[in-house]
């Protein structure tokens, strides 16, 4: 080795030592995967090929299940769009953050015997959401899509993304575009991709898809006339799609191996006529769908890749919920996870560990435009039970022999039945929860049509007959008549 040279190495390690704290970071930070978190919008646990959905196409989506992990018992926080979404990014129950329904919410009517509870219009600005965790650590993150957890003021530059790119919830479908702006979403987070592709990123990718209304490519429509809804079909072949783009990109950047993706949704898919969709989705064997506590609200799909980390052809059972993910990925990322949340990491079990067994809770005391009563629910092993703020009644239901609950077996278990309401009741308590109070409005004949004659819960379009189609259509004039004068589009 020469002088000069022994002289240069010298002076290198000196400034090694003097700025490692600096260097050190930097080479953390290489080392920190990206994070990408597309959330669809009432996307429900079966509208997937890859869950079993034969009349869909969904290829790419397919690939990214074989790539990684997918779970059957994935839940979300609530059966319904703004409350799951706070709970995704700020890892809080919403019982905790009084958002307990989509905002602003549906109206009181005369034919619901209590009051729906004021609920918190946006996430506050004190309360830390997703970016407010990473960033620290030296992510930059983009939001991309809807957010619909707070207006002007609260939004995702207020809570601290970096950046954000809201695009259009309904655009009209044409050769380059769907029409629910998914496109011109994922074109946005690309680019945010290339430009921060040296740093450890965050992109959250909130898709408008497949909400109603909807409209599709015209040639997807045609593709799809076979299938349940084409129009659907279309919408969620346009879906699958764009994420397959998104996961080229990042095969042409060479990020793949060190990105971990999380597609999802928000809650279950809808399954009775709203707007002037008459025919949306059905979310067989599961019973209802959005706006409820029972199976087909709750379960969403849940697809995991990260290469060498995450297994790839996994189908896992064990249940989750949207709550965990702020501490989980950051447990993926090996930064710390914060006390003061309600969520818990499930990364151990995601790495093909164990999975922490724990009771799920749900409270939603709320009456909505799919039909849904206010209710709670717990899931305690292969049981839910389901109870009722406006009477004094609770379900109980055998999941593994009854996916559908069909058979209330609350009858033949009644400690049981109450151990899981007192343990609802005092979970609502720890959160604050806030309660319904009696409807000084109420006419009950209004109710009992609505709720009682028919029971949009147990309406199941997959198998449903020309009768019943035409009663579930009539009930959901029956709802919206009762409406007073404002929108009820949500």
């Amino acid at each position: 080795m020469t002088r000069r040279n022994f002289l240069r190495m010298t002076i290198a390690g000196m400034a090694g030592v003097s700025f490692l704290p600096m260097f050190s970071r930097a080479e953390n930070a290489g080392q920190l995967p990206n994070i990408i978190f597309i959330l669809c919008d009432d996307l429900g646990i079966n509208d997937l090929h890859c869950y079993g959905r034969k009349d869909h196409n969904t290829p790419n989506l397919d690939r990214l299940a074989e790539q990684g992990s997918r779970f059957t018992s994935a839940y979300c926080a609530q059966p319904i769009c703004s409350p799951s979404r706070a709970a995704i990014l700020t890892a809080k129950n919403p019982a905790r953050l009084h958002i307990t329904s989509y905002l602003p919410g549906r109206a009181d009517c005369i034919s619901q015997k209590v009051l729906n509870p004021q609920i918190q219009m946006q996430v506050p600005l004190d309360v830390k959401t997703m970016p407010r965790y990473f960033k620290p650590a030296g992510y930059v993150c983009g939001a991309f899509g809807k957010w619909h957890i707070g207006g002007k003021g609260f939004g995702p530059l207020e809570h601290g993304f970096d950046s954000y790119h809201p695009g259009s919830a309904n655009t009209t479908p044409s050769a380059t575009e769907g029409g629910k702006g998914e496109y011109d979403l994922t074109a946005a987070a690309e680019q945010f991709i290339v430009e921060n592709k040296g740093k450890p990123f965050l992109v959250y990718l909130a898709h408008n898809t497949p909400h109603i209304p909807y409209s599709a490519q015209q040639a997807r429509v045609d593709k799809n006339s076979n299938a349940f809804e084409p129009v659907y079909a279309g919408v969620i072949e346009t879906m699958d799609d764009t994420v397959g783009r998104l996961m080229a990109k990042l095969d042409e950047l060479k990020l793949a191996e060190n990105t971990i993706v999380i597609f999802t949704s928000d809650n279950g898919g809808l399954h009775v006529p709203e707007l002037t969709h008459m025919k949306v989705t059905h979310n067989t064997p599961f019973r209802a769908g959005k706006g409820y506590v029972y199976e087909g609200g709750l379960r969403i799909p849940l697809i995991v890749r990260w290469p060498g980390h995450v297994p790839a052809g996994k189908v896992v059972d064990d249940p989750v919920v949207n709550t965990d993910w702020i501490p989980t990925l950051l447990e993926m990322a090996s930064q710390p996870v914060p006390s003061g949340i309600d969520g818990i990491s499930f990364a151990p079990g995601l790495k093909g560990g164990e999975f922490t067994k724990r009771r799920l809770f749900w409270h939603f005391p709320h009456y909505n435009n799919q039909g849904g009563r206010p209710s709670g629910a717990v899931r305690d092993g292969d049981w839910l039970m389901v109870e009722f703020y406006d009477e004094d009644k609770a379900e109980l239901y055998n999941l593994r022999s009854d996916i559908s609950e069909k058979s209330d077996v609350s009858a033949q278990n009644r400690a049981l039945v109450s151990e899981l309401r007192a343990a609802l009741a005092k979970w609502c308590k720890e959160n604050g929860a806030h309660t319904n109070v009696p409807n000084p409005d109420f006419i009950p004949q209004k109710y009992r049509e609505l709720y009682v004659d028919t029971d949009p819960s147990r309406f199941d379009p997959a198998v449903a007959g020309e009768e019943q189609w035409k009663n579930i259509q009539e009930w959901r004039h029956g709802m919206n008549s009762v409406l007073p004068a404002r929108k009820h589009k949500k």
